[in-house]
């Protein structure tokens, strides 16, 4: 198993473990899985493959899915100039 695979099984354990825990507990490593994610992914996809990196992307988006809708509808709204 090469190391970016262990890697990426490691961050979707600890995604599950984040997704356990109380709400008000998930902020903060919710937020550093969230950063590390993209360099899992590229890692996955620079030694496995395209599709490999396309996968990871895909679950990532279906593990993160409110989060980034939230942080997506942010940035919308603040290059619209909506005030918030």
């Amino acid at each position: 198993m090469s190391a970016a695979l262990l890697a990426g099984c490691l961050w979707v354990l600890a995604a599950a473990g984040v997704a356990m825990l109380p709400m008000r507990h998930q902020f903060a490593p919710g937020v550093i899985l969230l950063a590390l994610a993209p360099v899992v992914i590229v890692w996955l996809a620079r030694v496995h493959g395209v599709w490999i990196g396309v996968a990871g992307f895909a679950a990532f988006v279906s593990m993160f899915r409110r989060p980034l809708k939230y942080y997506g509808n942010r940035l919308w709204a603040r290059v619209r100039g909506v005030p918030q």
